[in-house]
């Protein structure tokens, strides 16, 4: 049975001090996204941050050829619109539903003026955005050094932490566009992992069956990204303080 929809199920804003919460809440929008869904684009002005519930979101590299690539993906454990505190109004990424969901959109005035008081807010938002830093070098290396098989594992770990179950919906297509690799590069890939017992896919639908063998699989890369997120972010609780 799914729980009622929550700000709490938002990591960062469940680690917010009660007056820091307090002043934000009234101001959170709960809004459902889609698959496909284009939150922002590259070179567009932001008017609002997304705190995903359950729902994970790409951020992807366009080239001028239109082809792209993922270089983050957002999910429970964070923020989208970090440019708007770090003193951009816009992004050269595009922002795009990876995983279909719920969210709470705020408006970004009200997140300015949240970061500009500093203290706990400011603070946690800071050391979320050296987590997500972490998060974007380490995919460019990723994806120079590593093999489509460990970029898959890697980014379906990535997935898979930032939703509530180990299942989720996605096409080889998308995936290769999310990783900027050829589908037969995906498909070739998917298909062992799914021989030797990994993963379950069909029909645009990817269940982890063994995630400790998948880690093994998995580059460097994903517990490099893991343990900063938990250094930065250990447990979310008790760090806004």
């Amino acid at each position: 049975m799914l729980s009622a929809p929550s700000p709490k199920q938002n990591h960062l804003l469940d680690a917010l001090l009660f007056g820091e919460f307090e002043r934000l809440n009234p101001n959170l929008e709960h809004i459902e996204l889609p698959l496909g869904k284009v939150l922002y684009e590259s070179g567009g002005t932001l008017t609002h941050v997304y705190f995903p519930t359950t729902c994970i979101i790409s951020l992807l590299y366009v080239m001028e050829n239109g082809a792209s690539a993922e270089i983050a993906v957002v999910g429970n454990e964070s923020i989208l619109g970090i440019s708007l505190f770090m003193g951009g109004d816009t992004t050269p990424s595009r922002a795009v539903v990876q995983s279909a969901g719920h969210a709470y959109r705020l408006k970004a005035h009200f997140l300015k003026e949240e970061f500009g008081r500093g203290g706990p807010v400011q603070r946690l938002l800071l050391r979320y955005t050296q987590a997500l830093i972490t998060q974007m070098s380490q995919t460019a290396v990723c994806n120079r050094h590593h093999t489509v098989e460990q970029q898959l594992c890697c980014w379906l770990l990535l997935s898979i932490d930032r939703l509530v179950s180990d299942e989720l919906s996605m096409t080889q297509e998308l995936i290769a566009n999310m990783l900027g690799v050829r589908r037969e590069g995906v498909t070739e890939a998917a298909g062992r992992l799914q021989h030797e017992g990994l993963i379950l896919y069909s029909r645009g639908h990817i269940k982890v069956l063994d995630r400790p063998n998948l880690e093994k699989r998995s580059c460097e890369c994903y517990q490099v990204v893991k343990a900063e997120f938990d250094r930065l972010l250990p447990a979310m609780h008790g760090i806004a303080t």
